[in-house]
């Protein structure tokens, strides 16, 4: 990973230079929530894999730092409003931005930095970007809307689950490749292997996302332990330990995922049980063959510095622990 860092350092650079750009406001709050969030320990895969893929096609124009912003500032949005719908106390290891101030300013600064966006894409002066962008941003609403119908449905099965993480995560690393292929005029054929490349490495990504809510510990991982199972989310560890559970089982996940609280004996007892069941390792395993068929969609692409680095990101995305 360090190698991608290294790679990447000056354009990276323009990047964090750029946020600073499109945070400017004349209302202090929006630069202040919208800087504090930034710069909380993001890891910018998003940016990264932009960048990368537009190098990737040869890219030689400038608009790609631009969008590299554009694509952080849609996450960065979404997680404002994801932790005021999670009531989520903590992000990346420090207050989330709604505990610090309110509820109202983060929704508010989350729009901002989601009309901000729409704003810089169409400096880029490529509807074919603007449509890819904007369709993605509806796909992850509905992503949210389906996750929050899928709440304490003991129904709610692996394939369910993955609409959802497409939807919701997935989708946008794979707008954020696919528009590095538009930029550099890739062909059709290597444009959809970029985004098919980002669609198999974000469902990766938010696998292994899932799985270490129930093992990291807090200091590492920047989130309470178990706090998908405190929000009454059916994520894949719990889905295959509830399907391999016995009746007893069962009855004890229902009464859990449907209480009011998360008490400490009953997240030990669900991480006992998703032990019990192979629960992590399965989804893990399900995220190393994410990884393996990504590396397969750049087949098309020459083996070179961009590609190798594109490797050494998907493989960084089963390897972390955070």
């Amino acid at each position: 990973m360090d190698k991608v860092i290294a790679l990447l350092q000056d354009e990276m650079q323009a990047v964090e230079a750029q946020f600073k750009k499109n945070l400017a406001s004349d209302v202090e709050l929006v630069s202040q929530v919208g800087e504090y969030i930034l710069s909380s320990g993001g890891k910018r895969i998003r940016p990264m894999l932009l960048l990368l893929s537009a190098r990737l096609c040869n890219y030689q124009g400038d608009k790609h730092v631009e969008l590299a912003s554009v694509v952080e500032f849609i996450h960065t949005a979404t997680l404002l409003h994801d932790d005021v719908v999670d009531s989520a106390d903590l992000r990346r290891g420090n207050r989330s931005a709604n505990s610090v101030w309110g509820n109202q300013a983060s929704v508010l600064v989350g729009d901002f930095l989601f009309a901000k966006s729409f704003s810089v894409m169409v400096g880029s002066e490529s509807l074919k970007i603007l449509k890819i962008l904007s369709d993605t941003t509806t796909h992850m609403a509905e992503g949210e809307i389906l996750q929050l119908l899928n709440t304490c449905d003991l129904e709610v099965d692996e394939t369910r689950y993955l609409q959802v993480v497409r939807d919701k995560t997935a989708i946008l690393i794979a707008a954020a490749c696919q528009v590095g292929g538009v930029l550099a005029g890739a062909s059709a054929e290597q444009e959809d292997a970029l985004r098919e490349f980002g669609l198999e490495i974000g469902t990766a990504f938010q696998l292994m996302d899932d799985a270490l809510d129930y093992v990291a510990e807090q200091a590492d991982f920047g989130k309470e332990k178990g706090h998908d199972l405190a929000e009454g989310k059916m994520t894949l560890p719990l889905i295959h330990a509830y399907a391999n559970a016995d009746a007893g089982d069962r009855e004890q996940v229902a009464r859990i995922i449907e209480a009011e609280e998360l008490a400490a004996e009953d997240l030990e007892s669900i991480c006992a049980l998703i032990e019990r069941t192979d629960g992590i390792n399965y989804t893990r395993a399900k995220a190393v063959e994410r990884i393996e068929h990504a590396k397969q969609r750049l087949a098309i692409f020459p083996d070179n510095e961009a590609r190798q680095a594109l490797f050494t990101l998907a493989d960084y995305v089963v390897s972390r622990n955070k």
